[in-house]
């Protein structure tokens, strides 16, 4: 190491300190405006909403984690405008001294920032020179940690591959997945600082990090629009519960913290899961035909002719009448504009207390609110609405469908076939909605039905992640929630493994309400050695879809094959995963969900602690291929390849999943010949 590099990199360790003490400052700072907030003079309901302001944020900062407090810096030269002459170091979040003076350190989202994942010496913007710099691995932030730094003098047309980012990518990888603050690339940082207000979707090969870029973007938006997406509010939707916790951390990691992180089922559960259907009546109740079905299902129960009579309301000594003639123009009305069925109903009911208003205004003069309430709720009126417009749950209707052949059959014409209506018949009804036993898929029908009895409350901006795998109802089931928002739609059309994956984005698009979204292709990876790639690309020309191939800018890396007898296969997996934990990193053995138990049975015989997918901190993790989707390991075991691909109707897409999973190795067990 040279002297100048040693007194660089002294200074930059003293800056790091000065930092650091600020940060300290900070979090004092923010607790004591928590103390000071307690006595301010203001209204009840402002002093709540201060305090708590005052609170979260003081818990958000306490609740930082360690780690260094900066990862690169730009020099920009004297003739950068507003930036000339001016130093920034780039990191997590911004510090400074005082709110007031000039950053320590500027947020990696600040505009500023963004020359330092721009800038190229082809296009310097501004940019004299960018710093990158490296940090033992580990680090929990000491000064002393810092172990080098590389500069690009890009005014001066220098570029360069950088070794701190190679080795950043190329980290083992143990625990939960990490932030990529320090590494996002150019074509990355385009689709994370995209407006709020426009939907886009990624259709990204496998580590190409569309869901760190779905995860940055979510912390982008909530530091350039904090208050209309905290108003709104930010969904992050993931398939399971697994992966959830596997990106758990990465939002706090760049500082923010609250965000809600769930699955759709967890979105739309009105009831736990009881049920379980069979594969063709699941497919069915996923198609968006059942949204057809259920309308007329619903809508079936108003009724068209109204009563015979006409509703005559008391109002003293004098009744006010209101003729069949009107009544029916009034639902027929009411009908055209085609509102929420709950909004509907409220609507019949003011339009009949309006008409009979209008006779008592043209004999008495203006009524006043509690003459017009009073009217509202007279019998007349109120037996006349229900019978026009019945009151009616979503359980009600989904489980009139599900057990009644005769309603079923009059929803369904001309829309499903018998066989799909057969399909969806219950074998043995319930007493009534409250004993069913409801199943997955019968909670999309459900929300679909709630949804067109009242609209749910919405998000601002959703992060839908494996959107290739949702059905044309789930998609419905989101689009309802982004009605008046934006999305993010993360997925790979190659990694689609559910009976009604997408084999196009256009279809997705349209079914979440986002037809004119743009698709942007991500094919270079970033994570996946390129040997791994290469093997997922011979697999991907059998899948049904068209999606362009990725390519790794990864030279290194490791990919096995281990043969083996059938019956000798458990011991051959053993043997691998010795072989991985003789080298830095995790290791996740991933099996047919019906091979999990005697691989498990095999490896605990070996003395190898394995953990399941929910425990991402474990050196081994044991993963059903079903449960892989999303996660990655530094060493990957596939075993038996020909029972993944023959464990389901999509399972070479499964298989596709499986093989992408290695950040570092793969190894390939098996005693049957591959199917690629």
């Amino acid at each position: 190491m040279t002297s100048a590099l040693q007194e660089a990199l002294h200074r930059e360790r003293a800056h790091h300190a000065l930092c650091r003490a600020a940060l300290a400052a900070m979090v004092d700072g923010a607790q004591e405006h928590v103390v000071t907030g307690e006595d301010v003079s203001a209204s009840g309901a402002d002093a709540e909403v201060l305090g708590y302001r005052l609170r979260s944020r003081a818990k958000e900062m306490r609740e930082l984690p360690q780690g260094p407090l900066f990862f690169g810096r730009l020099d920009f030269t004297d003739d950068a405008g507003d930036h000339s002459g001016q130093s920034y170091h780039v990191g997590r979040l911004r510090i400074s001294e005082h709110p007031a003076a000039p950053p320590l350190v500027v947020d990696w989202r600040a505009p500023v920032s963004r020359a330092f994942y721009q800038a190229s010496a082809r296009d310097p913007q501004g940019v004299a020179v960018r710093r990158r710099f490296g940090w033992a691995p580990g680090s929990r932030g000491d000064s002393a940690d810092l172990t080098g730094m590389e500069d690009e003098h890009l005014a001066q047309g220098e570029s360069r591959v950088s070794d701190i980012v190679t080795q950043e990518i190329e980290r083992p990888r143990v625990g939960p997945m990490r932030d990529i603050a320090a590494t996002i690339q150019p074509e990355q940082d385009d689709l994370v600082r995209g407006d709020l207000g426009v939907s886009v979707c990624v259709q990204g090969a496998p580590g190409t990090g569309k869901t760190a870029v779905g995860l940055h973007r979510a912390a982008y938006l909530l530091y350039t629009h904090p208050q209309r997406i905290r108003r709104g509010g930010l969904l992050i939707l993931g398939p399971n519960r697994t992966f959830l916790t596997y990106i758990s951390e990465v939002l706090p990691a760049l500082g923010e913290t609250g965000v809600r992180q769930s699955t759709l089922q967890e979105e739309i559960a009105r009831h736990p899961v009881k049920g379980v259907d069979e594969e063709r009546t699941a497919v069915v109740k996923h198609d968006a035909r059942m949204a057809q079905v259920l309308r007329r299902a619903l809508y079936a129960r108003v009724s068209d002719g109204g009563p015979v009579d006409a509703v005559e309301v008391p109002d003293g000594s004098y009744r006010w009448r209101v003729d069949v003639g009107q009544l029916a123009r009034i639902v027929a009305d009411v009908r055209a504009e085609e509102p929420p069925y709950g909004v509907g109903r409220e609507r019949v009911r003011s339009r009949v207390v309006r008409s009979v208003q209008m006779q008592a205004e043209r004999r008495a003069g203006p009524q006043n609110s509690a003459w017009v309430q009073r009217v509202s709720r007279a019998r007349a009126v109120k037996e006349y609405v229900d019978a026009v417009w019945p009151r009616v749950r979503p359980e009600e209707v989904v489980a009139e469908l599900l057990s009644d052949e005769r309603a079923l059959a009059s929803a369904a014409e001309g829309v499903l076939d018998a066989d799909e209506r057969k399909a969806l018949l219950w074998p043995r009804p319930p007493r009534s909605w409250k004993s069913a036993r409801w199943s997955a898929a019968d909670l999309v029908l459900l929300d679909e039905a709630a949804g067109l009895i009242e609209h749910p409350e919405g998000y601002g901006h959703l992060v839908v992640d494996e959107a290739q795998d949702l059905s044309p109802m789930e998609c419905r089931a989101i689009a309802r929630r982004a009605s008046f928002g934006s999305l993010t739609v993360l997925g790979d059309l190659a990694q689609g493994t559910t009976p009604w994956a997408a084999r196009s984005w256009d279809t997705v698009l349209r079914h979440l309400g986002k037809p004119d979204a743009a698709v942007v292709p991500l094919t270079i990876g970033f994570r996946v050695p390129a040997a791994v790639v290469a093997l997922a690309n011979r697999l991907l020309a059998r899948l049904d879809v068209e999606v362009p191939a990725g390519r790794s800018l990864r030279g290194d890396g490791e990919l096995r094959f281990r043969e083996t007898a059938v019956a000798e296969v458990p011991d051959a997996v053993v043997a691998a995963v010795r072989d991985a934990l003789a080298r830095e990193g995790s290791v996740g053995v991933v099996t047919a969900d019906a091979d999990t138990d005697r691989v498990a049975a095999a490896l605990a015989a070996a003395g190898i602690a394995a953990a399941g997918p929910d425990q991402p901190a474990a050196r081994v993790n044991l993963v059903p291929a079903s449960l892989v989707k999303g996660l990655e390991y530094d060493h990957v075991v596939a075993v038996e390849p020909a029972a993944i691909a023959e464990s389901e109707a999509r399972g070479l897409h499964r298989l596709y999943v499986v093989l992408t999973r290695a950040v570092s190795r793969l190894e390939v067990v098996h005693g049957r010949p591959l199917p690629f």
